[in-house]
C-alpha cells in the first residue's frame, strides 16, 4: 500500500512552484532549466527530481493548481452573492474584486498561464485551455446577468474579453505597494463598467 503524502510534502511542492514560476517569468519557460530552479530554491537538482520528474511536470502542476484556483474563485463568488443576497451587478463587481485580489499575489503564475500553456503536452494543454474557457464562460454569464441590455449573441465574447483585457494584464504594470492598489484598481474597473455599460447606454 502506498504511503500517503505528508502535508509538508505538499507545502514543499507549493514552494517549488512559486520558485519555478518566478524563473519562468524571469528568463522564459524554454530558457529556464531544472538546475536553474534548483539553484533558485537553494537545493540540489537531485532533490528537485524527488518532487518532480521534469520541468514540464512542474509547469503542468503549476497551471493545474492555478486554473483550479481561478475556477474556485467563480464558485466562491457565486456563493458570496447568494450568502449576501447581492444583485446581479454587485455579484459581478465582487467577482472582479476577487480575481484582482488573487492576481495581486499570483502574478508569476498568471504569466505562466498566459505565455507557457503552449509548452505542455497535448492532453495536458487541452485540459488547461478548457478550464480557461470555463472561466471566460462564467464571466460571460456574470456580465450578461449584470448588464442584460448590453450583451447579445454577437458581442458577448468581445465584451467579455474586453473586461479580461482590463484585469488580466495588470502584472505588466500594477505593482503591490505602488501608487494604486489592486483594490483601488478593481474599483476603477467597476466604475468604468457602470459608466460604459450602465442603463443610460442604448443597446447596439
Amino acid at each position: 500500500m502506498a504511503r500517503p503524502k505528508s502535508a509538508a510534502h505538499d507545502l514543499r511542492r507549493e514552494a517549488i512552484l512559486d520558485i519555478a514560476a518566478q524563473c519562468f517569468a524571469d528568463s522564459s519557460y524554454p530558457a529556464a532549466s531544472m538546475n536553474d530552479i534548483a539553484q533558485a530554491g537553494g537545493t540540489s537538482k537531485a532533490r528537485l527530481y524527488h518532487y518532480y520528474e521534469s520541468k514540464e511536470a512542474i509547469l503542468f502542476d503549476l497551471l493545474d493548481r492555478y486554473t483550479q484556483r481561478l475556477l474556485a474563485l467563480i464558485g466562491e463568488g457565486e456563493a458570496a452573492a447568494q450568502r449576501h443576497n447581492l444583485d446581479d451587478r454587485a455579484a459581478l463587481h465582487e467577482l472582479i474584486r476577487r480575481f484582482l485580489r488573487e492576481y495581486e499575489t499570483s502574478a508569476t503564475r498568471h504569466v505562466a498561464l498566459l505565455h507557457d500553456t503552449k509548452f505542455l503536452g497535448e492532453t495536458q494543454r487541452l485540459l488547461i485551455v478548457e478550464r480557461q474557457r470555463n472561466v471566460v464562460a462564467a464571466f460571460t454569464r456574470f456580465i450578461k446577468r449584470a448588464y442584460p441590455h448590453r450583451l447579445n449573441e454577437q458581442n458577448q465574447t468581445a465584451v467579455t474579453m474586453m473586461v479580461f483585457g482590463m484585469i488580466n494584464w495588470t502584472f505588466t504594470w500594477l505593482r503591490p505597494g505602488g501608487s494604486m492598489s489592486y483594490a483601488a484598481f478593481a474599483d476603477e474597473v467597476i466604475r468604468t463598467l457602470d459608466s460604459g455599460f450602465g442603463d443610460s447606454v442604448s443597446a447596439p
